[in-house]
């Protein structure tokens, strides 16, 4: 059953079934991520008939998306030891994505405006979802632990969502537009 009703008094559970309300930091942050998953899952979904490698990073990021999503949902600290963990790996997996995919790119002379293609525009969507999901990472870590890792892959994240929305559009023989400055 889809519906349990359990929130209807505006509180939900955390993973290890304590109670919080639907407004807390955690839940905002881990939320968040969660919108965040979708975007990425769009833009999967509009990347995989351009660049399929992409998309299989796509997936790769929405796994990972969902590691940070039940981390950031569970407050205990021994269930937290017991599960996956975002590393410094997976970091270094967005840089080496990142520097590639800058490889293929026009250098930067100015300001890019979101869009130039559907994929385009979708990137940037989710980029700037992924720093509002950084954002609210950092208000719940004012009060809450959370690891580093955390913030360094989603601050990494975003920067992989700004060079894969540039490289879409080029490789769909697309044109990018610059705010002159």
């Amino acid at each position: 059953m889809v519906y349990t009703k359990t929130g209807d008094s505006g509180t939900t559970s955390l993973v290890g079934g304590k109670r919080v309300s639907k407004c807390d930091a955690r839940v905002e942050a881990y939320g968040t991520v969660d919108e965040l998953n979708s975007h990425v899952g769009l833009l999967a979904e509009y990347a995989v008939t351009i660049d399929r490698m992409v998309y299989d990073q796509m997936k790769t990021i929405q796994n990972d998306l969902f590691t940070i999503q039940t981390l950031l949902a569970t407050e205990d600290e021994e269930l937290y030891a017991k599960m996956p963990q975002v590393s410094t790996d997976d970091i270094k997996k967005l840089e080496r994505w990142i520097d590639s995919a800058e490889a293929t790119l026009p250098k930067l002379r100015s300001f890019v405006m979101a869009g130039g293609s559907v994929a385009g525009a979708q990137g940037h969507v989710a980029r700037c979802v992924c720093r509002r999901a950084e954002r609210r990472v950092v208000e719940m870590a004012q009060e809450n632990k959370v690891e580093g890792t955390i913030m360094q892959y989603l601050n990494r994240l975003s920067d992989y969502l700004f060079v894969v929305s540039r490289q879409l559009v080029v490789a769909e023989g697309k044109t990018e537009t610059f705010k002159k400055i």
